[in-house]
């Protein structure tokens, strides 16, 4: 359930935050006063498309929060766990969504302060908050939008995105069958020189990390006589010569303590110079231990230089850097085995026609279940229809087959009408005038919600066209669906107003010379005068408010 909304800097509002209760509530106000704005502020951070235009004239960046609880999203929980976002979050939880948009058009996401991707925001308010827009209509005339709706609805988007990826790996394989024959000797000859050049590198037996190794090998055995000259000077210096480093400081050290016992300030320098006698002695064994191990290997040597021309040969041959041979030698060993994967036509073929068996079945298990929502759906929305004196209007989802199919399917969706221009069933688009358009994507839109698993619809003025008897209709279907979850509905119509648990009334003004929005709650007396000014405009009488406060159950 959405608990809070924090607005900063967003078009009209400069500061905003609100708390949100359950059920069925509305907000309301004069056009333009900024009441669809709070949903696009929500849209905004549930990871909708933005741009700077959102910025409030004369602010750097906008900045929106949404508080969920998790108590009625357990699906949330288990999103978070699979995305490692879950490292702080303890029962009882809730889920903090944060954007942030600056001047440049550019926007960051954070999900309970931990940065994350629009992508992800998108994913998990998918599972929070489902938005009815004021012209869900319009996308409803749309083919694709009413097969995604059916999926929607059914549970079948997943099914249908694995018919999608099926149908792809079927065009894949016949794509590879067709061009199969198709430049067979231009194949052969790459194929044949492949082999040679990956011959050759087999042969070579050059592994990653070699080149490394042999570079380290080389700079040691070719300094050799330096490294041996210069480790005898050092120990002598340290440790053989009479007037060794390691003598001195035994001497100093000696001289030192005997004098501490005339001034015991200097009994403190005396366990520094013990430790830099004992840094001394291991640097010294160190030394020597390395001295035993060095020696002068000319065989070895010229072993090195061989093979280091070797690889530098073969890296100039192929244009190529030595370490980037053996992933060379990798790429040419997958490009010679798909070269003789596209020339057996018999695994083609086979692969084919498992691709094809595999599409068909997918689809047809789609089909199917489609047949049964569709039924369903179309139900359920046909009585819906009579409520919204539509009466006589059947609703209808046609699934009309397609040849052979495609990534969508083995079938188009239609949503068709009957009954209301005669009885013939024909298109939504064609049949229906652009209110009766509104009230059937309404109806649509309340059945398909009644099934949703969301925890918060919110509905952006989709009674648009509505009023009368059909607006109380609308009232009282959007009171039921708050008894069940939490509802947040922008309205203009004051029989839907009526029904609802809880009001705000959305107001624009006027501060030193700035428009802003702003948000009030409404409590009895406040709910009353904003029905009354829905019902009666301008001016406000007493019938008008007597007339408020009984739609308002006030009497």
């Amino acid at each position: 359930m959405l608990q809070g909304l924090t607005i900063r800097d967003f078009v009209l509002v400069d500061r905003l935050e609100l708390e949100f209760a359950g059920g069925f509530g509305v907000l309301t106000g004069e056009t333009g006063a900024g009441k669809s704005i709070l949903v696009d502020a929500l849209a905004f951070v549930l990871g909708e498309r933005a741009d700077a235009g959102l910025i409030r004239a004369g602010c750097e960046r906008a900045d929106v929060s949404a508080g969920f609880a998790l108590d009625d999203a357990p699906g949330v929980s288990a999103w978070l766990r699979e995305n490692d976002l879950d490292r702080d979050l303890e029962a009882g939880d809730g889920l903090l969504l944060r954007r942030v948009l600056d001047a440049s058009g550019r926007s960051r996401a954070y999900l309970n302060g931990s940065p994350a991707t629009v992508r992800q925001v998108r994913e998990v308010a998918e599972l929070l908050v489902d938005i009815h827009g004021q012209h869900a209509h319009q996308s409803l005339l749309r083919a694709d939008a009413q097969r995604l709706l059916l999926d929607a609805h059914a549970h079948l988007s997943d099914l249908a995105a694995q018919v999608a990826a099926a149908w792809r790996q079927w065009r894949e394989a016949k794509t590879l069958l067709e061009s199969a024959s198709e430049g067979a000797e231009a194949r052969a000859q790459e194929r044949d020189q492949l082999t040679w050049q990956v011959r050759e590198l087999e042969t070579l037996c050059f592994s990653a990390g070699e080149w490394e190794n042999l570079d380290v090998e080389h700079k040691r055995l070719s300094h050799a006589a330096s490294l041996v000259e210069g480790t005898r000077l050092s120990l002598a210096a340290l440790s053989e010569d009479d007037s060794s480093c390691e003598t001195q400081l035994e001497a100093a050290l000696t001289r030192l303590q005997n004098l501490a016992e005339f001034d015991p300030a200097l009994a403190g320098i005396t366990p520094l110079l013990q430790s830099a006698q004992a840094e001394l002695s291991e640097a010294i064994s160190t030394l020597h231990r390395y001295a035993e191990r060095l020696e002068l290997d000319p065989d070895r040597l010229g072993e090195i230089e061989q093979r280091l021309e070797a690889v530098l040969s073969c890296a100039r041959k192929y244009r190529a850097r030595p370490e980037e041979l053996p992933g060379l030698l990798e790429h040419w060993r997958e490009r010679l085995s798909a070269l003789a994967e596209a020339s057996d036509t018999v695994a083609l073929e086979a692969r084919v026609n498992t691709a094809r068996q595999e599409y068909e079945t997918l689809a047809m298990k789609l089909s199917a279940a489609r047949a049964r929502a569709a039924k369903q759906l179309g139900d359920k929305v046909s009585q819906m229809m009579q409520q919204l004196a539509l009466g006589g209007g059947r609703f209808e989802i046609a699934l009309t087959p397609v040849a052979e199919g495609g990534a969508f399917g083995l079938e188009q969706i239609e949503f068709r009408i009957a009954g209301l221009a005669g009885s013939e069933s024909r298109a939504l688009a064609k049949v229906a005038s652009g209110g009766e358009i509104s009230r059937i994507s309404l109806a649509i839109q309340v059945v398909t919600s009644q099934a949703a698993s969301v925890p918060t619809l919110i509905f952006d003025e989709v009674d648009v066209g509505i009023g009368g008897g059909v607006a109380e209709v609308v009232g009282r279907l959007l009171r039921e669906l708050g008894n069940e979850r939490q509802v947040l509905c922008v309205t203009h119509l004051p029989q839907v107003a009526a029904r609802a648990n809880w009001q705000w009334q959305v107001s624009k003004n006027t501060q030193d010379g700035e428009v802003k929005s702003c948000v009030v709650a409404l409590d009895e007396s406040g709910r009353v005068e904003e029905v009354a000014r829905m019902l009666g405009g301008v001016k406000i009488t007493a019938i008008t408010r007597q007339h408020a406060r009984e739609m308002l159950g006030l009497g």
